[in-house]
């Protein structure tokens, strides 16, 4: 007798915008992420997180990865199996890289700390031929008891 077991249908719903290198541009990435994620039906929990941490690499990438003449990309992929979400900020200055510092040790700011604490992992990846790519994927909250 053959059985098969149930599979999950995961589908991998995908969002990539280019965005001007201001603060208005980072205001609308966050505007549009979470619009995006609402239509996909994204938890709570991952749409608020979600929000913070797309907030705070668009104004990174508006604040130091600013180039004349050059937006930043910023894309979504949810995956919707799971529930999670993975995010890049792409901006031109390759030569750039975040600095994560600790608070209170130094001049840097607190949006790599509080990208640290609300995404599950994060990362910088170079985007040839100049830039880089900052990501950092979301997962859902487990469920209370587990």
């Amino acid at each position: 007798m053959n059985q098969t077991t149930p599979q999950l249908q995961s589908t991998v719903r995908t969002f990539s915008q280019l965005f001007s290198s201001t603060r208005r541009g980072a205001r609308l990435a966050r505007l549009l992420a979470v619009t995006q994620l609402h239509s996909w039906e994204a938890s709570r929990d991952v749409t608020e997180r979600a929000e913070q941490v797309v907030a705070e690499l668009a104004a990174n990438a508006v604040l130091h990865g600013w180039l004349p003449g050059r937006d930043f990309r910023l894309g979504l992929a949810f995956d919707t199996a799971v529930g999670g979400l993975g995010i890049e900020v792409t901006d031109a200055r390759g030569d750039r890289l975040p600095a994560f510092v600790r608070p209170g040790e130094g001049d840097g700011g607190r949006g790599l700390p509080l990208v640290a604490a609300l995404a599950d992992r994060w990362g910088v990846v170079p985007y040839p031929p100049g830039g880089k790519t900052v990501w950092a994927s979301v997962a859902p909250a487990p469920p209370p008891g587990l």
